[in-house]
């Protein structure tokens, strides 16, 4: 080793790994790590709807029930093994035969703690996946304005903002503006589908 430079010789530091799945149930440790994720990014401002974190039994029930609803799929994002992050495809009920087509990227969030190693853009890319799969070829979002972050994500991957309403959600008093969202999806091999 050289002493002049302590670092001569180390080996460089491992990237975690990140891994993106569907979920249809959960192991306690994916439910708490889940929970514990959803807590730290409602701290931080990105809380999927709530603004104060909830009780952790509140929350764990909630995730429960979205795995119970036919229309949802619940994807989780990992960094090395453990749930840092999540979105929900939501399909439109069965007797939406007009918007059978499209489908609606919602909930999504990553911890702060666990940012910058591309699990939001990871997320979104196999909820796009998904989509494709079942012949959706138009994903849907909304986000308030104030998750930039998330803005920055969607727009970077194509996302267009076709409206803005003024007073999408209330948080600490404060109206605060949400943004909406499409994205037309390549259909496998061809262009972007029309209307």
């Amino acid at each position: 080793m050289n002493e002049a430079d302590p670092m001569a010789g180390a080996r460089p530091a491992l990237r975690p790994r990140v891994l993106v799945e569907q979920l249809t149930e959960f192991t306690a440790d994916d439910l708490n790590a889940l929970c514990e994720a959803a807590n730290a990014a409602i701290i931080d401002g990105g809380g999927f709807g709530w603004v104060n974190p909830p009780e952790i039994g509140q929350l764990a029930s909630y995730f429960r029930g979205v795995l119970l609803v036919p229309e949802r799929e619940f994807f989780v994002g990992r960094l090395d093994g453990v749930i840092v992050a999540s979105a929900q495809l939501v399909l439109p009920p069965r007797n939406n035969e007009a918007q059978r087509f499209s489908a609606t990227l919602t909930h999504s969030f990553t911890a702060p703690y666990a940012r910058g190693h591309g699990i939001g853009r990871a997320i979104v890319r196999r909820v796009e996946d998904r989509a494709r799969m079942l012949h959706r070829y138009v994903i849907n979002l909304d986000v308030r304005e104030t998750q930039e972050a998330a803005i920055r994500l969607y727009e970077s991957m194509g996302y267009e903002r076709w409206g803005i309403h003024p007073a999408y959600a209330r948080v600490r008093g404060q109206n605060v503006r949400g943004f909406f969202y499409c994205k037309v999806l390549a259909r496998r091999g061809r262009a972007p589908a029309e209307g």
